[in-house]
């Protein structure tokens, strides 16, 4: 057997084992390519207040008034701020159960809480299991099956998905390479009868997907499988030293929560001046500390991020995006959610990847056309 035709067995077999996933997939990726530009259409009395003021209220104050607004007093574990003062904030509190096999079981319980900063007033109180965009993002990740089954379900299945585009690369090049069969490599043939067309539309537009495709598929694996995201840094890492998780130390007269909360938020505020959003992660522990991250435009890979002591304030760790000094592994790691979503390229990246993803949802469609075709091919009597 060739290696082509190895190549072919291993493309038609992959895709027919990974196709409805892969369906399932390209679909909600596709709803969930501009998410945050449909919301903020959908909901603009959520996510904008009606009058900008002059002083906003202490973070510890909008805190404890988030909290005061939790049905049943679920601790508030975040905060995200846009540097736009016209933008609410958002507060949110979570806790997941990672061994339920659904997608409901898996949020104990997933709110968020905008506010008004400027006066403390509570906007809405999402219940964000019942958020249609959270429901297909949680599709998208784990088919709604909980993060063991459903995390292993669609690692698999991108898996098998990333192998097919790369035999199908092997099979798109023709046995023999002409004039005619050049031309066919990169043009649909509309004129051409519906089997025809339909193998172009596989084939041609499978091509012109390829390299979004893989990266996205290669991004979706880092997150599916630990050891291979682990392998991938150390591999290009080198040498490079594994820094040790920043922990509090507790002491004998600590400072008062809320003033460690106002600390924090100082040092954030006056970096967020001229950057684009920021979130501040709460202390869960004992030995946890507060972790903010200062974004700067619409990659998330650009940012600098902080861990403060719990307990005094004090920057344990401070990394600046204009100054990491970090290997190549943890860099391209850092870029994982823009290589999935097309933001590494900004606006046009995540238009190409929306494109790319339509494809990649007909894909497996005019693929198990092609196989039954040919299996129709194959049961027809030969002329006598």
């Amino acid at each position: 057997m060739t290696f082509r035709k190895v190549a072919l067995k291993i493309h038609l077999w992959l895709g027919l084992f990974s196709g409805l996933i892969v369906l399932i997939l390209a679909l909600s990726g596709c709803i969930l390519s501009f998410e945050k530009e449909i919301k903020l259409k959908l909901y603009p009395e959520r996510y904008f207040v009606n009058t900008v003021e002059k002083k906003k209220l202490p973070l510890s104050e909008l805190k404890i008034m988030a909290q005061q607004a939790m049905p049943e007093k679920q601790t508030i574990s975040r905060v995200e701020i846009a540097a736009d003062p016209k933008r609410t904030y958002t507060f949110r509190a979570l806790k997941i159960d990672d061994n339920a096999l659904t997608f409901w079981g898996a949020y104990k319980y997933y709110y968020r809480v905008y506010i008004n900063p400027y006066n403390g007033k509570v906007i809405e109180v999402e219940n964000v299991k019942q958020d249609f965009f959270e429901i297909v993002l949680n599709l998208h990740r784990r088919l709604l099956l909980g993060e063991k089954l459903g995390k292993y379900i669609t690692g698999y299945a991108t898996l098998f998905f990333l192998i097919s585009l790369l035999t199908g690369l092997i099979i798109w090049i023709p046995r023999k390479v002409n004039k005619n069969t050049v031309k066919g490599m990169f043009k649909i043939k509309i004129t051409s009868n519906l089997k025809r067309l339909n193998y172009d539309l596989h084939n041609v537009l499978g091509f012109y997907s390829v390299v979004p495709l893989i990266l996205i598929s290669y991004s979706a694996l880092i997150w599916g499988f630990k050891d291979v995201d682990q392998l991938i840094q150390k591999l290009l890492n080198g040498n490079e030293h594994t820094k040790e998780k920043t922990r509090s130390i507790s002491i004998d007269n600590p400072t008062d929560s809320k003033k460690i909360t106002n600390i924090v938020w100082s040092i954030v505020e006056k970096n967020l001046a001229d950057k684009s959003s920021a979130l501040i992660n709460f202390p869960k522990t004992e030995e946890g500390t507060y972790y903010a991250e200062v974004t700067y435009a619409n990659k998330q890979y650009q940012n600098d991020h902080y861990n403060f002591d719990q307990y005094s304030g004090k920057i344990l760790k401070s990394q600046f995006y204009q100054d990491k000094n970090i290997g190549a592994g943890t860099a391209l790691r850092e870029r994982n959610y823009d290589l999935h979503t097309g933001t590494i390229i900004g606006t046009s990246g995540r238009i190409i990847y929306f494109v790319a993803s339509i494809i990649a949802f007909s894909l497996p469609v005019s693929g198990l056309i092609i196989y039954l075709n040919k299996g129709k091919k194959k049961k027809q009597p030969k002329k006598k």
